[in-house]
């Protein structure tokens, strides 16, 4: 795989190539295996190092152990796996966006980069509330009917 990009000069009515040189690219997939394989760095180091996602992955995996356990309908079960699944993917774009942002300032501390880790924490609170009500919905009715009994 070649490191040109194609480009139009600035001006010019009508796109005309222009290649250049992008030295700076890191780490390109070369096939599809390699591109499995930093995702899956991407998701081990997640895991390792970002204690709420381990807390959300422990969280998800008990509503859906309780839901199979309930016996839930397939697409109530799929909703419940796809709500916590959305909460992991909020988390691993917080932790991407809490690297570039750490990168960008380094050890100094700027009023936008708060904001944006703030905003990044706070969408993961959003999907994370949303799930579990959304598993609270599903999972307590037939809870609730196990344990009257």
């Amino acid at each position: 795989m070649s490191n040109k990009s194609l480009i139009s000069p600035k001006g010019s009515k009508e796109p005309a190539p222009v290649q250049i040189q992008r030295e700076l690219s890191f780490k390109v997939a070369h096939n599809l295996f390699v591109s499995f394989k930093y995702a899956w760095q991407g998701l081990s180091y997640t895991f390792s190092t970002q204690r709420n996602f381990r807390i959300h992955t422990i969280i998800g995996s008990v509503a859906l152990s309780l839901g199979l356990a309930l016996h839930l309908q397939p697409v109530e079960l799929a909703v419940i796996a796809l709500t916590s699944g959305l909460v992991l993917v909020m988390e691993l774009l917080n932790t991407a966006l809490e690297a570039v942002v750490d990168l960008t300032v380094q050890r100094t501390y700027h009023d936008l980069a708060k904001i944006a880790k703030d905003c990044a924490a706070a969408a993961v609170l959003v999907s994370a509330l949303a799930a579990v009500i959304i598993a609270g919905f599903l999972i307590t009715p037939p809870l609730m009917l196990i344990l009257s009994a």
